[in-house]
């Protein structure tokens, strides 16, 4: 059976080969960093999706298809003379024994908790030795995350120094004021559809009131996008039960008024809590 270091050299050389100018793929050999990346993300939902379903097999599939991911962005690098696929390796292998000292240093070994915060910590004194400059509680946060994951680590950051709700019932308060900020715009675009600054409002008002659904959220110690996603899932069964009920009654769903497809909505929400009974 091949071992670890065999199987990561053979994807290495095949992705060499790849990019090999002379002999290797026109496509694989005109990619860049910045056109690779949309496929990295990509890659890297596919892996969260499978997971959501529960899905072994595909998961090693998938894993395999981010790894190529690393794989591909680490020889475009090492093309470039910046570094290698081992780099990348030793880097985050330093990475994890500096920041867990708890399990390879002396520290003591604490609750999860404990172990988020002295994460935190250490990776602040890493941008610090790094010459970061910027001293703010947000300093570090990505701009590239996904901007439900970003609400949420805004948030977070903002709590470690106290600024932050003392439980869900404000955050509850605030939801409603926000939708109260979204009605009142929504019927000023109404009024007048031409009015530019009021659409501007409109986007805004509608920002504020996904940041605190965030915000929800993450009192309730419920991940934002897992619930998202699983919100998405629910929709997408029901949506294909009532297209399935349709076409059993011979009816284009498309065609239908509202009304009915509402009916046919009710009947797929019946239908799950039979199956789930």
């Amino acid at each position: 059976m091949p071992t670890p270091d065999h199987d990561i050299q053979r994807l290495l050389d095949i992705m060499s080969r790849l990019r090999d100018r002379d002999t290797g793929c026109p496509w694989d050999i005109e990619q860049d960093f910045s056109t690779i990346a949309p496929y990295t993300i990509e890659e890297a939902y596919e892996v969260a999706d499978a997971i959501d379903r529960g899905d072994l097999p595909a998961l090693k599939d998938e894993l395999g298809d981010l790894l190529l991911q690393v794989v591909f962005h680490a020889q475009m690098a090492r093309e470039q003379g910046a570094f290698g696929f081992g780099e990348v390796v030793a880097a985050i292998s330093e990475k994890m024994l500096r920041r867990h000292p708890h399990v390879f240093g002396d520290a003591a070994r604490d609750d999860a908790e404990a172990v988020k915060r002295s994460w935190e910590q250490i990776k602040q004194a890493e941008r610090r030795e790094a010459g970061e400059r910027d001293a703010s509680a947000l300093a570090g946060i990505s701009r590239g995350l996904p901007e439900w994951q970003r609400a949420t680590k805004l948030q977070n950051r903002a709590a470690r120094v106290g600024f932050d709700w003392p439980g869900p019932e404000p955050v509850i308060d605030k939801l409603h004021e926000e939708i109260d900020e979204v009605r009142a715009e929504f019927a000023a675009v109404a009024a007048d559809p031409r009015d530019a600054g009021a659409r501007d409002r409109l986007e805004d008002e509608i920002g504020d009131l996904l940041f605190v659904c965030a915000n929800l959220a993450r009192h309730a110690k419920v991940d934002v996008g897992g619930a998202l996603r699983r919100a998405n899932l629910k929709f997408e069964r029901r949506f294909r039960a009532m297209e399935a009920l349709a076409a059993a009654d011979g009816v284009e769903l498309q065609n239908q008024p509202l009304t009915v497809q509402d009916g046919y909505w009710d009947r797929a929400k019946a239908m799950e809590k039979v199956q789930g009974s």
